[in-house]
């Protein structure tokens, strides 16, 4: 009799080989969907810049580039108006304080300053004849006050005899009454002529001061017209070089207007201008270098203008040691300014994508070099060669760093 076996159950070898088949089959499904679904573009590797992100030590710096210009530009406006009458010194010539680079002539100058001289002239005169007037009135004064004294002395002794004969009864009360009345009046002219006096001398001492201020008035006044007569002559208000002069001879120049400008060139300072970007972390005082000749110099942030215009705000930077020999005004130098110090960082080399994405993300390449894919980052501090990378990208990884305007809304970059 024949014994019927069980089948037994579960997995057999031949089952794994069918479960592998199955799942692979899945996966490849599942990734042609989502490759499928993905926004592609296709280029050439070759076209593109690829870049791998690293750990290194980040400067933090930025290099800007600068002009060199005079420490120093003065201005020179004119102070009176008027026709260029000479040029004395030409643009680019070398000026001592003071030197006349200028001449103008300016007739209605001239009308008033004659008018002043005469004005002044008769005001002199006015002070002469006051003066005479109030001497001769100061003399006449004094003779009255004299004579009325020497009337009242005489009087006064006549009152005193009379008054003792009379006491004594040897003149009559109408003689005594009399010289006594005399004697009286006289005193009362006496003080009359005094007072009218010291009334005079005091009006000469007020009338000559007054006359005296109004004179030194008139002689300041025409001093400062004098000036302006000195003005005319356009002069370097201190050493230097005359940069430009805008005035030819027969020109008519107002006053105010700016004329020309000299250079100071005791020292140099440089001109620069910024991104805006760095605006927040560009302060006095931050140190900057520059090369030339295989030779560095350094520089100290002395100015930052506050303006901002076309996205960029200007900065004036000083030499804190030796200048380069061959130094002028109009060269261009690249400076490297300093931020802050370096510290360790995750490196991204920089590139056009910046301008494409804002470094918010980008298109990281897979480990066989066949696509890249999109991905978010977050990028810190800048230099002029790396970004450091804050989050999303890993040391070893690569990164499409060349421009991505032409990848449109692509999501992958298929490479060929």
């Amino acid at each position: 009799m024949d014994i019927q076996l069980e089948k037994k159950k579960g997995l057999r070898p031949k089952h794994y080989g069918y479960i592998a088949l199955g799942v692979l089959v899945l996966f490849m499904g599942w990734k042609l969907l989502f490759s499928n679904s993905m926004s592609t573009y296709r280029t050439d590797k070759e076209r593109l810049s690829i870049a791998q992100v690293s750990e290194g030590k980040f400067d933090d710096y930025i290099t800007i580039n600068g002009n060199v210009a005079p420490i120093a530009t003065i201005y020179m406006d004119a102070y009176e108006g008027g026709r260029v009458a000479e040029k004395l010194i030409e643009e680019g010539t070398m000026v001592k304080k003071g030197d006349i680079i200028l001449k103008l002539e300016n007739i209605g100058l001239y009308e008033q300053i004659l008018a002043s001289e005469s004005n002044l002239a008769l005001k002199q005169n006015d002070l002469r004849s006051t003066k005479l007037t109030f001497d001769s009135r100061q003399v006449e004064g004094k003779r009255s006050l004299a004579t009325a004294e020497y009337d009242l002395q005489r009087l006064k002794r006549n009152y005193e005899q009379n008054e003792a004969l009379y006491n004594d009864e040897l003149i009559s009360k109408e003689a005594y009454l009399l010289s006594k009345e005399n004697y009286e009046l006289s005193k009362r002219q006496y003080d009359i002529v005094k007072l009218q006096t010291e009334q005079d001398d005091e009006l000469r001492r007020t009338s000559l001061t007054s006359l005296d201020g109004d004179l030194q008035r008139m002689r300041q006044t025409l001093s400062m017209v004098y000036e302006r007569l000195d003005h005319l002559n356009v002069r370097a208000p201190a050493d230097g070089q005359l940069g430009f002069l805008d005035a030819e001879i027969g020109q008519n120049i107002q006053q105010g207007e700016r004329i020309g400008q000299v250079n100071v060139l005791t020292d140099f300072k440089i001109e620069a201008e910024i991104d805006e970007h760095y605006i927040d972390r560009v302060k006095r005082e931050l140190q900057a270098s520059l090369e030339r000749n295989g030779n560095e110099y350094g520089l100290r942030l002395r100015k930052v203008y506050p303006e901002v215009r076309n996205g960029r705000f200007k900065v004036d930077l000083v030499f804190t040691g030796e200048k380069p020999e061959t130094i002028r005004a109009g060269q261009s130098y690249n400076i490297r300014l300093q931020l802050g110090a370096s510290s360790d960082a995750l490196l991204l080399p920089k590139g056009g994508f910046f301008q494409s994405t804002g470094g918010q993300w980008v298109f990281v390449v897979n480990a066989d070099e066949s696509e890249a894919l999109k991905r978010n980052i977050r990028i810190g501090k800048q230099n002029s060669r790396y970004f450091e990378v804050l989050d999303g990208l890993q040391p070893g990884e690569q990164v499409i760093t060349s421009n991505y305007d032409s990848f449109g809304t692509a999501e992958r970059i298929v490479l060929k």
